[in-house]
């Protein structure tokens, strides 16, 4: 099969011709329709120092058909249209059988999406709508983020929440706190060049950070921020959520910093702030998902902005670690383009 391969730190992805790969005990293999492109997939590609192996298929967003199955898969058929967690587990334990692979001790990733086909995790894997599109498809699992996100915030109906960030990750939790009974949402960034895609997504309006930030975003919300969701994963950032927030409010922090974050504990003890880490999401969080994308809740495909086939692909995942401005960049293995 054709893949696009990670050589190493720094180096551009190659399309090399792999082996198929075979399913194991409880496993699938699924032709791979779409795969999208994360922010994490270009952090762990860069030379960071927790880079994914030399040499290996990675692309971790994805969605497929089953073509084969592994011994004692009972629950999948050959032809279904599924997606899955990037990981498995041993499937015994409490965490597996809680639907939260993560946290088991013999868990693996099952990461491959920029290849053809892939292998996946059977008891991480959710059987999707037919009605949902192989785009929606590989929508699930950036949005099972957003969704772990906001229900850890515990919001009351109305509150009033702030989103630090307009990727992905936080137009997806601007999706979801609308979705769960949020009242005003302010999205905020560095640039306003996804402020239209954050209205669409549920915002009630968007501020870029500077001068007056804190007294543009309470005016605009009624007051000050219930909640913040810091989805940036950037250096000052969680002080940032912490200078917002209302006395009281809840900080969650889905954005994944890789480097030490200072913060300024004696404000945010004076404001008492629970402050709270969003780590992924369970199968629950999955299937609810493409639940809501199958009953007609589609605007997350407003996301995305490019899909281009393999060929086309290390060109763009180059000018995507430089910078480029995309907001959700999908893969379609099959696609000449």
């Amino acid at each position: 099969m054709k893949a696009a391969v990670f050589k190493r730190a720094g180096m551009p992805l190659v399309v090399e011709t792999v082996d198929d790969p075979t399913p194991r005990a409880g496993e699938a293999v699924i032709k791979v329709q779409r795969c999208g492109v994360c922010g994490t997939d270009l952090h762990m590609t860069s030379g960071h120092g927790n880079d994914f192996p030399d040499n290996s298929v990675i692309g971790h967003e994805y969605c497929g058909e089953i073509v084969a199955l592994g011994k004692g898969v009972d629950h999948l058929k050959l032809g279904q249209f599924v997606t899955a967690m990037p990981v498995g587990g041993c499937g015994q334990c409490q965490a597996c059988l809680a639907g939260y692979p993560m946290a088991c001790m013999r868990m693996e990733g099952r990461v491959g999406g920029f290849g053809e086909y892939m292998r996946i995790a059977a008891q991480s894997s959710v059987i999707l709508p037919e009605t949902l599109s192989a785009a929606d498809g590989a929508l699930v699992e950036p949005l099972a983020v957003g969704l772990r996100g906001v229900r850890l915030a515990r919001m009351q109906p109305g509150a009033r929440v702030a989103v630090l960030g307009a990727g992905s990750i936080g137009l997806a939790a601007i999706y979801w706190a609308r979705l769960l009974g949020a009242g005003k949402i302010v999205a905020i960034s560095r640039s306003a060049r996804r402020a239209d895609l954050a209205v669409q997504m549920g915002a009630s309006g968007f501020e870029t950070l500077g001068e007056g930030e804190g007294e543009r975003i309470a005016s605009a919300l009624g007051g000050m921020p219930d909640i913040v969701l810091e989805c940036t994963g950037a250096i000052g950032m969680t002080q940032k959520a912490i200078e917002l927030v209302a006395p009281g409010g809840m900080l969650v922090s889905l954005g994944f910093c890789t480097s030490p974050d200072p913060i300024l504990p004696s404000l945010a003890t004076w404001k008492q702030v629970t402050i709270k880490f969003s780590f992924a999401y369970d199968l629950r969080e999955f299937q609810h998902c493409a639940d809501m994308l199958g009953a007609g809740h589609v605007e997350p495909r407003l996301m995305i902005s490019k899909t281009v086939g393999l060929d086309a692909f290390p060109d763009l995942f180059e000018a995507l670690r430089a910078g480029a401005n995309e907001t959700k960049v999908h893969v379609d293995p099959w696609s000449a383009q």
